[in-house]
């Protein structure tokens, strides 16, 4: 028996232990139940609260099992996130299209901000604490850095959309006017303990993009 057919089968019997009626699980079904497990015991106690024991409680197995899979509790959140929070709209097709730049850039950056609101502000800085700033690109709801940000490019989309209904000259407008936005999300994000709200997306847009945009056609 190799050592891939013992924790199989070592993963069935700390979990068996804990099932009701005796139902055996193992690979994805397992990881599956962990997974919703932790996903509800985040939304309900919160990332500084959560630990790796309660998780396996809730999932009704034992915390060796989990340990397996995931070394510690922000690699277990990772797989969370990437699991139950929706992804960022970055594929040109996935922009919006409204018809209008100011509404385009509302929606786009409300839809940047849903999946942040879900994740919550205080899963967002335990994360930063736990992993820091560099291994947080690897959550696409979380804004990339800018030397790989595809955000910008969803940006210049939304421009190149406008230019064609005659509201902006794009050859007018300078890469940082156009990834300021991005850059003020990030401000909120990295900076401040609170949600990005519809108030604020209001005031990135309408106080400060649009008049810029508009000074510069």
């Amino acid at each position: 028996m190799d050592n891939n057919d013992h924790h199989l089968q070592s993963d069935q019997s700390e979990s068996d232990k804990n099932t009701c009626k005796g139902t055996r699980r193992r690979g994805k079904i397992l990881e599956d139940a962990i997974l919703e497990a932790a996903w509800k015991e985040l939304c309900d106690v919160g990332y500084s609260h959560l630990t790796m024991e309660g998780v396996a409680t809730r999932a009704k197995t034992n915390k060796a099992v989990v340990y397996r899979r995931w070394a510690n509790k922000p690699t277990l959140i990772l797989s969370v996130l990437h699991k139950f929070v929706p992804p960022l709209p970055l594929l040109p097709k996935e922009v919006p299209d409204t018809g209008d730049l100011r509404n385009d850039v509302f929606s786009f950056l409300h839809g940047i901000a849903k999946p942040l609101q879900i994740i919550g502000a205080e899963t967002i800085h335990g994360l930063i604490v736990d992993f820091g700033k560099d291994k947080l690109i690897s959550i696409p709801q979380i804004i990339p850095p800018k030397e790989e940000d595809k955000l910008i490019t969803a940006m210049i989309t939304i421009l190149k959309n406008a230019e064609m209904r005659g509201e902006v000259k794009l050859e007018k407008i300078s890469l940082r006017i156009i990834s300021l936005p991005l850059d003020l999300l990030r401000y909120e994000l990295l900076t401040t303990h609170e949600p990005v709200s519809d108030k604020i997306i209001h005031e990135i847009v309408d106080d400060i993009f649009m008049p810029l945009i508009r000074h510069n056609q």
